[in-house]
């Protein structure tokens, strides 16, 4: 796992410097503490920070081909370079090293860019190719690995792997775009392609960009396909996923570093460990967060698959004084980014840290199984819709008027729910906060600015016929890479810890979106044919685990132990003068909160976790307030 960074000319007024990439790559050094290099020439400069585990002392980067006419540097791990190695040797590429990296290399000299579809992995790429005068950047199929561009005012092309380094390149413009700060106060995350500047984008997941001749070019190399449904027995579908489970696993153990697991209990976490430790000679290291409110722990549970695997356990309960984290998170995730569970993601990162060099993780068993309690909810709120001949949405209204505290605002929003098309009746169930929650505490420069306009087309793909399944295209493409995938990449990077996702591997989710969607939901059962797999890796009780997610007591604690801080912050000229919030109206809020009249603690934590990043990131250029420059 490493950090990039680098330079092109645009134009032929453009001067790339070395320096100038050193300097980038020092911003990111907690991605690799372990080496460093820079190579370019007058057209880029390429460089990036490593943390090695493949290879440790041959995989320096940049690396090169034989000629040394394309070089490159990347974050991430190819899993099956060994077998692109001996195919390219086969076609007359030599090697001179031992690491995955120089397989892209010479993949890159023999297959151009249909390179990237060759390889399996997690992966932001940056290939110098000096024979053409040519820059490729890539990310990806899932997007698990960031990657951030800009085209500066002096036509420069900066990339970076997170955009902290983009900030420090001169003739970055950091105006701070208006309709991502409306989509953060929705989604609680900025959706891809935009981050939150106006002039700096995230290369989406399953796409590379070429600069060549002064043009850049961004195109897709990859989509996951929901058709044609596979038609063999449930028994034949259960051993297959057993079996590319078990692949998928088994690749990711590839190391020349200690590894271990983070475990929560769950059913996607409890059939990685286990399955892990069918392919480990000795203990698998396991980790675990736990609270001391019994609602949000569980210790209990990983507890139970570890005793049952027989892991190496390791268990921290997170105390409120991880208030002290949240301006390091805040610099580490670089833009506004207001998913609670990146607190708790972030210290079982830094407990792993003390321990090991890897880890795996359960991510993405929920969209490849369609294991979300809301999809469910979903269906219910459509059943309801079909059955009530349009009668539910107004006598919700009315109850939802009628009926006093949490119940009558959550009766509310089902009415509201039920009067939208799709796909927004799905997704306002997946935002943070609807347009009534959150406008009275916004700048009117915001109130008309559309926060799902960017997201829709992603669950309204042409070529799935299921809305079941559009669900699980979108969440992929939006949920999962820009919320989940950040919070992970992020928080494990700034203990400089590898993650790797065996669900996320792109060949078990192009079986798995074959399924018929009744083995992933059976109306029953979530993740139906995952937990048959899991029946013979784990005891039934394991099986039977409530949905807990990483979620954490922030009502509690925005009464308690955020209470100074709030306090500090409301009262703090600053914020008020920002342009973003209507400074009163959060003020009351928060007195409404603290009072215990209403849960306000989402709507509080996504005024607390931007103002938490404007402070680091913008007061020094307080004239790009969206609320003062309309940026859209």
């Amino acid at each position: 796992m490493c950090g990039i960074a680098g330079v092109a000319a645009v134009s032929a007024r453009a001067v790339p410097s070395a320096a100038l990439v050193d300097a980038m790559c020092q911003t990111i050094r907690h991605r690799g503490p372990d080496d460093q290099g820079v190579h370019g020439d007058q057209f880029a400069q390429i460089g990036m920070r490593r943390l090695s585990i493949i290879d440790l002392s041959g995989g320096h980067q940049p690396i090169h081909n034989e000629d040394e006419t394309i070089w490159l540097v990347f974050n991430g791990e190819i899993y099956n370079f060994k077998e692109l190695r001996r195919e390219l040797e086969a076609c007359g590429h030599v090697f001179y090293t031992d690491s995955d990296g120089e397989c892209i290399v010479h993949a890159y000299e023999q297959y151009g860019d249909e390179c990237f579809a060759q390889l399996r992995g997690m992966f932001a790429i940056a290939i110098l190719d000096r024979r053409h005068n040519r820059l490729v950047l890539a990310r990806d199929r899932l997007g698990k690995k960031p990657l951030y561009y800009t085209r500066t005012k002096d036509d420069l092309l900066a990339f970076a792997s997170e955009l902290k380094a983009l900030t420090i390149v001169p003739g970055f413009d950091p105006e701070i775009s208006a309709a991502a700060t409306r989509e953060y106060f929705s989604l609680g995350y900025v959706p891809a392609p935009s981050t939150i500047y106006r002039n700096a984008s995230k290369l989406p997941g399953a796409h590379y960009l070429v600069l060549e001749r002064g043009q850049i070019s961004v195109r897709r190399y990859w989509s996951l396909a929901f058709e044609d449904k596979w038609t063999d027995p449930e028994s034949t579908l259960k051993e297959r996923l057993h079996e590319l489970l078990d692949e998928a696993v088994r690749i990711r153990l590839v190391s020349d570093v200690p590894f271990g697991a983070f475990l929560s209990g769950g059913i996607d976490s409890s059939v990685v460990t286990a399955l892990m430790a069918r392919h480990m000679t000795s203990p698998v290291k396991t980790f675990t967060i736990g609270f001391a409110e019994s609602a949000f722990d569980e210790t209990p549970d990983a507890r139970r698959v570890a005793e049952h695997i027989g892991s190496e356990h390791h268990e921290l309960m997170v105390t409120p004084d991880a208030v002290g984290l949240l301006e390091k998170l805040a610099w580490h995730f670089d833009e506004p980014f207001a998913d609670s569970s990146a607190i708790p993601t972030f210290l079982v990162s830094q407990l792993a840290a003390r321990h090991v060099k890897m880890v795996l993780s359960g991510d993405g068993g929920d969209e490849g199984f369609a294991g979300y309690e809301r999809y469910r909810k979903f269906r219910q709120l459509n059943a309801i819709a079909r059955s009530s001949l349009g009668l539910a949405k107004p006598a919700l209204g009315i109850l939802g008027a009628a009926v006093p505290g949490h119940l009558g605002v959550r009766l509310g929003r089902i009415g509201d729910r039920l009067g939208q098309p799709y796909p927004d009746r799905y997704i306002s169930g997946v935002a943070l906060t609807t347009p009534g929650d959150v406008n009275p505490l916004l700048a009117d420069d915001l109130l008309a600015l559309d926060p799902l306009e960017r997201l829709r087309p992603l669950f309204m793909r042409a070529d799935i016929t299921s809305e079941n399944e559009q669900i699980l295209a979108g969440d992929m493409q939006s949920y999962l890479v820009d919320d989940v995938l950040v919070k992970v990449d992020r928080m494990s990077m700034a203990n400089s810890l590898e993650t790797r996702a065996p669900l996320l591997d792109h060949v078990l989710l192009e079986f798995c979106a074959r399924l018929p969607f009744s083995l992933k939901d059976n109306g029953r059962t979530a993740k139906y044919l995952l937990k048959e797999v899991a029946r013979d890796l784990l005891p039934v009780s394991c099986l039977q685990k409530r949905k807990q997610g990483f979620a954490i007591p922030l009502a509690r604690w925005f009464r308690n132990e955020f209470k100074p801080l709030m306090s500090d912050l409301i009262s703090d000229r600053r914020f008020r003068e920002r342009g973003v919030f209507n400074a009163q109206r959060v003020e009351l809020c928060y007195r409404s909160h603290l009072a215990g009249t209403q849960d306000f603690s989402e709507l509080l934590w996504l005024v607390l976790t931007y103002e938490m990043w404007a402070r680091q990131f913008t007061d020094d250029s307080a004239s790009n307030a969206p609320g003062r420059r309309a940026a859209a």
